[in-house]
């Protein structure tokens, strides 16, 4: 795998690269004081789309056996079980250890809902006073909840974050190692690299935020911990875009929990795991008709 992640970079895609990885980090500080800086990192959450269309191939090349459709599907309900007993541990571990973390997003998320939901509160009052029309109370909403929406599944996009920032240390490994990577021992870099960009996915929680020290610290180790899940993902799925589907769609059942029904990730792992009975079911039946039809075959052979 390293070998196809360190392949040659040309000039522009590693402009792209640190563009979308230390570019973001410096927007994404910036959005505390800029709400400019705000939406100059969701265009560039959008434009890391094509930086990974060219990096999905350096991990997903090594893949010799083609894989079918049903085995990607599996791959994702696989994936998004994995990743949701791991947070569910994590946040169990980050709440009975930083308790002042686990207060402040507690009250981070009380009082960002009833914020929202005031804003609904005080535009169906102003509907029912102007008598608008009733689109325009779910266009309303659909503004309200819809940015939290949007800014979830641009969140998926920070998978092409961590790949990027991957093939970036491990091209400085190789330079600065280059002893060590010619013997072939090259998993203690990519192990590195994956330690080193779940730091960051921790930190880079709270660069757009002001925060006691104690809160910061809980915060950095909770959401380091969950980068490091979704690096162990990718690199056990060796696929960008499952990975970015499982972050999105679990950042969206959790918006949706705060705002609509409290057990809406566990409502979508329930489905998720459905899902995955029935394909796992499916594929193992597949793969025992060959197996079958190869004995047969043996046998009509062996009588003739």
């Amino acid at each position: 795998m390293t070998t196809n992640l360190t392949k040659p970079i040309s000039i522009k895609l590693l402009f792209a690269m640190l563009m979308i990885t230390v570019g973001a980090e410096v927007l994404l500080y910036l959005t505390r004081y800029s709400y400019l800086a705000s939406t100059l990192y969701d265009a560039m959450m959008v434009s890391s789309l094509f930086v990974g269309l060219k990096l999905h191939r350096r991990i997903s090349s090594s893949e010799r056996i083609q894989v079918t459709k049903r085995q990607l599907a599996l791959k994702f309900t696989g994936a998004f079980l994995i990743f949701f007993i791991g947070s569910t541990i994590i946040n169990i571990y980050s709440s009975n250890t930083f308790n002042d973390f686990n207060v402040g997003y507690d009250q981070y998320v009380q009082d960002y809902t009833d914020m929202q939901m005031d804003v609904d509160q005080h535009s169906e009052t102003v509907d029912s006073e102007t008598k608008t029309k009733p689109d325009s109370t779910f266009f309303e909403k659909v503004d309200t909840i819809g940015p939290d929406l949007y800014t979830d599944a641009l969140a998926g996009l920070e998978e092409v974050w961590r790949l990027a920032y991957i093939i970036l240390l491990l091209v400085v490994c190789k330079k600065f190692f280059s002893n060590r990577w010619a013997s072939g021992r090259r998993d203690i870099f990519l192990m590195c690299a994956l330690f080193l960009t779940s730091i960051l996915f921790g930190i880079d929680h709270t660069l757009d935020s002001v925060e006691p020290w104690a809160v910061k610290i809980g915060a950095i180790v909770t959401f380091a911990n969950m980068g490091l899940l979704f690096g162990l993902i990718l690199l056990w799925t060796r696929n960008l875009w499952v990975t970015v589907l499982v972050h999105s769609l679990y950042d969206i059942t959790a918006t949706l929990s705060w705002y609509y029904l409290d057990s809406a990730v566990e409502l979508m792992t329930l489905v998720v795991l459905i899902v995955h009975v029935i394909l796992q079911t499916v594929e193992k039946s597949q793969q025992k008709r060959p197996l079958h039809q190869l004995e047969t075959e043996d046998r009509v052979q062996a009588a003739e």
